[in-house]
């Protein structure tokens, strides 16, 4: 059974979201919140499989809320609830540790296949943001990535990185060794002019990596 942790400051929209999630075979509503700061508290004594967090909230907003629960409950996945599709908003919060950006005004079947994702260990992105989220990336790697080609090892690195694997995870998976795929991962960023995780996730959505179709 997933576990979901609702933070909203709106008592109207934590119920939908209730409604919505317990109607689930396999989910549970475990407890709400309607600060960021009782987000924090309540995500490091229940323990969640997943806390839905809106980026509004008060006291502590949904950007420092989510890099404090990623900091006190590693193991817990968030996943963010926001009006705003801005790339800035995409980027601060995947670059804070959120495994999921969703829209508000999407269908709510966005934000069940989010929460199934971040359960299973990978990355979710919302349809509507995806060629807003990879405009600014393909504005800067058009060229570079119309010449370079990286190895099929470097790909699945890097893919396995984007869906949230960490390189020690991405070794047994492939029975390399750590070192080894720290070097694809190295190799593949200094080819395609990737930055760090932000980019990495972009080059993701690009090749479909972070959305189930």
């Amino acid at each position: 059974m997933i576990r979901v942790l609702l933070a909203d400051d709106h008592a109207i929209v934590r119920h939908g979201l209730k409604l919505l999630i317990d109607s689930q075979k396999d989910m549970e509503v475990v407890g709400e919140v309607g600060t960021g700061r009782d987000a924090v508290e309540r995500a490091h004594a229940l323990q969640p499989t997943v806390v839905v967090l809106d980026i509004s909230m008060p006291e502590l907003n949904g950007l420092e809320a989510a890099r404090e629960i990623v900091s006190v409950a590693p193991n817990v996945a968030v996943v963010t609830l926001s009006r705003y599709s801005d790339e800035g908003y995409v980027q601060a919060l995947i670059a804070a540790g959120a495994r999921a950006y969703i829209l508000k005004q999407s269908a709510s079947t966005e934000l069940l296949a989010a929460i199934r994702a971040v359960t299973e260990g990978r990355r979710y992105l919302d349809a509507a943001l995806t060629d807003r989220v990879t405009g600014a990336f393909l504005a800067r790697h058009t060229e570079v990535a119309s010449h370079v080609q990286i190895s099929d090892r470097e790909g699945e690195v890097l893919r396995l990185i984007a869906i949230g694997y960490s390189n020690k995870e991405i070794a047994q998976q492939l029975a390399l060794s750590v070192k080894t795929i720290e070097v694809h991962k190295a190799n593949a960023m200094r080819k395609l002019d990737l930055r760090g995780r932000v980019d990495i996730v972009r080059y993701a959505v690009h090749h479909g990596w972070l959305h189930d179709t």
